[in-house]
């Protein structure tokens, strides 16, 4: 009895084990069957390319000219320095290509260092122990043609410095300090430009509705 019971078992599992294998097949017969009936699967076009639609019909980049910065601020010495980390960051990150002030340029870009200051962080009842440097600085873009502002922003960095006892010192990390504000800001601008450029605001003119106001990205 119990010899039967263990070949009906075995018989049962059997039949579950092949039950199993011909729902396994039951997929690859398919795929057998649509490739003997005739039947592809493809993908049509080109496929996809890096930056998409954007990339097939891509347009050169504007020809800026960036001129000498003027400086307004009481801190000298500043113009020359603060237009070359714009014209280096513009040259790298903004998506126009900066041309010399004696080649055919789309747009030209000139600002001014409005205020340059020196604020204390921390400090005791005798000494000043931690200061930041503060450097505003406004620009305009027009078109070259027809002189139209396309784009006027503003912008501001800022960087620390330890003051120590030593005067010397403190100006040589004063000096860093100031250093580390223009390059930011000329990262800002940079970033932003390109932020107008590829949103198509540079086509619009700049309306302002106080003097000096700015259009805000």
């Amino acid at each position: 009895m119990v010899r039967g019971e263990g070949l009906l078992a075995m018989s049962m599992m059997h039949g579950n084990f092949r039950a199993r294998m011909s729902y396994s097949l039951l997929p690859i017969a398919s795929c057998l069957f649509l490739a003997a009936c005739g039947y592809q699967f493809r993908v049509e076009g080109a496929g996809p390319t890096i930056g998409g639609a954007a990339a097939a019909s891509e347009t050169p980049p504007p020809r800026v000219v960036i001129r000498t910065l003027q400086n307004m601020s009481f801190e000298p010495n500043l113009e020359a320095r603060f237009t070359n980390y714009i014209r280096h960051e513009f040259s790298s990150g903004s998506g126009a290509q900066v041309v010399s002030d004696n080649e055919a340029a789309d747009l030209v870009l000139t600002g001014q260092i409005l205020s340059v200051t020196t604020p204390t962080l921390s400090f005791t009842q005798t000494t000043t122990l931690e200061s930041r440097t503060e450097v505003v600085v406004a620009i305009k873009v027009e078109e070259t043609r027809t002189k139209r502002v396309v784009w006027t922003q503003t912008a501001r960095g800022a960087s620390e410095f330890f003051v120590t006892s030593d005067l010397q010192f403190n100006r040589v990390l004063q000096n860093r300090a100031l250093e580390q504000a223009g390059r930011f800001i000329a990262e800002d601008l940079a970033s932003r430009f390109l932020l107008q450029l590829e949103s198509g605001r540079l086509t619009k003119p700049v309306v302002s509705t106080t003097p000096g106001q700015t259009e805000k990205p």
